[in-house]
């Protein structure tokens, strides 16, 4: 039961944090509501923040929304509150993609509030990473994080490495001739020191990173083929390391799941001292999606490609305020 009631301090906090979750095109396709009575959160898509060439069926939204869960759950935990998830419960209502009941005190042996400190730190990076391999301890320590969360981890061989950069040159050409995905992109970027500065969603021009001059990163560009003077250019690096986070099946719970264990590896990576970006290029394309599994492993389907490595720190993207995501009743 809930013991101690939440004030409205309390609860802005654990949406501040959740809502410092990775997102498709930073859109932050979440909506959350508060119930004072039952001391229970509602996690919500906000489908006026959808993609429908990029995202036809809203698995990344989905997935955007599952991370956010994720950091609720780090940051109740680590206010001292037990978060029992309940994913789709009403299946009257696919908009209400969870509820997150609070109780107190923390029962769990869970490890979420270890990675409290990780949640703000965690950003984004598409700068270039050293040539430097991640110790197979960390490797372990991140994959197993995502089995906590009912999903999988691989980190691919060569050959597989080489196959995905080739679907993602292969996704990249596909976006290039497409105009409504063009639109996506111009509605979600944020060009200009004034634009990028004001804004509260979307991908600002300080964070597309350096134009690649070489190497073999699947980074995308996000300024497409629009002019950007000052730019600089940069060498990424030749062999980037690449996960694949993964789950048996490919429906709304799996992609809260992945969205879940996703966030939880983003976490534990930030926690060890790398950096991380998403690449999700292939994974918009249906007939490319399915050349992205390894075909040797038991993953039945890819939901996200992390690209993982020691880079410089950047800087956050912007979020929006609270107050335009939370609703207390």
């Amino acid at each position: 039961m809930l013991v101690q009631r939440l004030d409205t301090e309390a609860v802005t906090a654990l949406v501040k944090d959740a809502t410092a979750a990775p997102s498709m095109y930073n859109a932050q396709p979440w909506r959350f509501r508060f119930l004072h009575d039952s001391g229970a959160f509602h996690l919500c898509a906000d489908l006026t923040r959808t993609m429908p060439r990029s995202d036809p069926d809203n698995r990344a939204l989905r997935l955007g929304c599952g991370a956010a869960l994720f950091n609720l759950r780090v940051a109740a935990v680590h206010a001292g509150w037990e978060p029992a998830v309940e994913l789709l419960p009403n299946p009257m209502d696919p908009h209400l993609l969870a509820t997150v009941q609070l109780t107190d005190p923390v029962r769990s042996e869970s490890g979420l509030a270890e990675l409290y400190t990780a949640i703000h730190r965690r950003h984004t990076s598409r700068e270039p990473f050293a040539e430097t391999e991640i110790p197979p301890e960390v490797q372990a320590t991140i994959r197993h994080g995502a089995e906590l969360e009912g999903a999988h981890l691989i980190f691919p061989r060569p050959w597989h490495v080489q196959t995905l950069l080739e679907v993602v040159h292969d996704a990249e050409g596909h976006d290039a001739v497409d105009a409504g995905r063009a639109e996506e992109l111009a509605r979600w970027t944020r060009i200009g020191a004034e634009e990028a500065g004001a804004a509260t969603d979307g991908i600002p021009e300080y964070a597309f990173g350096p134009r690649k001059r070489d190497g073999k990163a699947p980074v995308r560009d996000y300024a497409g083929r629009r002019p950007m003077p000052g730019r600089r250019a940069a060498t990424f690096e030749r062999t980037p390391h690449l996960a694949l986070v993964g789950t048996a099946g490919d429906g709304p719970e799996d992609w809260l799941r992945a969205g879940q264990a996703m966030e939880r590896v983003l976490l534990l990576a930030t926690m060890h001292g790398l950096s991380t970006s998403l690449t999700s290029h292939a994974l918009e394309w249906s007939d490319l999606r399915w050349l992205v599994r390894d075909p040797t492993t038991a993953m039945g389907y890819v939901q996200m490609v992390l690209r993982l490595g020691y880079g410089p720190p950047v800087r956050a993207t912007p979020r929006r305020p609270v107050e335009e995501v939370l609703d207390i009743a």
